[in-house]
This record gives C-alpha cells, structure tokens and sequence, in this order.
C-alpha cells in the first residue's frame, strides 16, 4: 500500500504542537479505512518513523485522527522540523 495514501497530512494546531512537546506525539490525518498496523507501516516506509504506539479517533467532521506515539530518543519536534511542520 502507498504511504502517501495512508497518510494524508499531518495537524499543526496549537493542541497538536503542546502534544507534541509535552508528550513526544505526533498528530495525523489519516485514511478512514486504515488501520493502526497500515498507519504503522507507512510512517515506517514512507517517512522512516519508528512508533511505540498509535491512538486512533474518529473527529465529528468524519475524519480519522492518529496520535503517534515517538520513542524518548527521537523528540517529536526534530521529527516535525524534519516533515516540515515546525
């Protein structure tokens, strides 16, 4: 499957930016028919991310939210500075 299909963008709100310091989480929009094992997998293929966990939620406008879980080695803000988010 293609990452880039999985993973349509990542969120850059305020909430998603104090996730990110404060917890070591990255926050995407990603396909409605993923799964946490895909959103895994194409983070890993398409953006070299490694995961410890993913936390999924379905928002009211029917778009899937994935909060990605970093390893502590990895600051979620490096990894965001290198997406382009930051």
């Amino acid at each position: 499957m293609d990452p880039f299909k999985i993973i349509k963008h990542p969120v850059s709100s305020e909430k998603a930016v104090r996730i990110m310091e404060n917890d070591n989480k990255l926050t995407f929009i990603v396909d409605l028919s993923s799964t946490k094992k895909d959103i895994k997998e194409a983070l890993k293929k398409g953006f070299d991310i490694d995961t410890i966990k993913i936390r999924t939620i379905i928002t009211p406008q029917g778009k899937k939210k994935a909060y990605v879980t970093l390893p502590k080695d990895k600051p979620a803000i490096d990894v965001a500075t290198q997406l382009g988010i930051m």
